[in-house]
This record gives structure tokens, C-alpha cells and sequence, in this order.
């Protein structure tokens, strides 16, 4: 697969993902939270697509117990989501979804806490 296809269709599958969290969920797990689609990955035969997800946690909010929780919804809607990506992306193969945590915003944050503490 041609490394524009790859890009072009990660973003299709970013945008896909995003629109069923809008329109398509029902889990608790994915509907009461912001959610933030950060990136995707395609593997160079199309078979695997990493999801790269970010949830915003309240401050006086447990981030494993959230990011867990909202792993664990993804996991349950997979089959759902990769239904609706393979209704909006006309492929002969739809990939297979992996979902990740995205934590380069808390570890920016990490960082810049050192930084104003030297």
C-alpha cells in the first residue's frame, strides 16, 4: 500500500471513528465523556488500524480508573465501529481496530512542569 493511501486512509478512519462517538454510541463508558480522536496508524498491508484515543479526565477524577473504562468501552464497541467504518470507507477490507491511549498530552504537561521547576 502506497504511503499516501496509508495517510489518507487513516484520516478516513480517524474522521469514521469520530462520527460514530458523535452519532453511533451507546455505551455509557464512551457517551459521557469528551473524547478525543488524537491519530490512527495503518499497517502497511491495510490489515491493522492502531486508534489512537485521549479522554478528558475532571481533576478530581482517577485517570487509570477513566482510561481504563474507556478502553474497555471501545473494546466492547469494536465490532460496531469497525461496521461503521467499513459503511464509510468503500474498501475490500476493512482493518482491524486497535485502540491505544494517546498520554503525549500528559506527558507535555510532565515535561513542562520540570521545566518551570529548574
Amino acid at each position: 500500500m502506497a504511503r499516501h493511501r496509508q495517510g489518507r486512509l487513516s484520516e478516513e478512519i480517524k474522521k469514521s471513528v469520530s462520527g460514530f462517538l458523535i452519532n453511533g454510541a451507546k455505551d455509557p463508558a464512551l457517551t459521557s465523556r469528551i473524547i478525543s480522536i488524537t491519530g490512527c496508524d495503518v499497517t502497511r498491508d491495510g490489515s491493522y488500524a492502531t486508534v489512537y484515543v485521549s479522554p478528558v479526565c475532571l481533576s478530581d477524577e482517577n485517570k487509570e480508573e477513566v482510561y481504563a473504562e474507556v478502553i474497555e468501552g471501545f473494546e466492547r464497541a469494536k465490532g460496531a465501529i469497525r461496521g461503521q467504518v467499513s459503511r464509510d470507507i468503500p474498501i475490500r477490507h476493512t482493518p482491524e481496530l486497535i485502540f491505544k491511549l494517546d498520554t503525549s498530552g500528559d506527558y507535555g504537561r510532565h515535561i513542562d512542569s520540570i521545566l518551570e521547576n529548574l
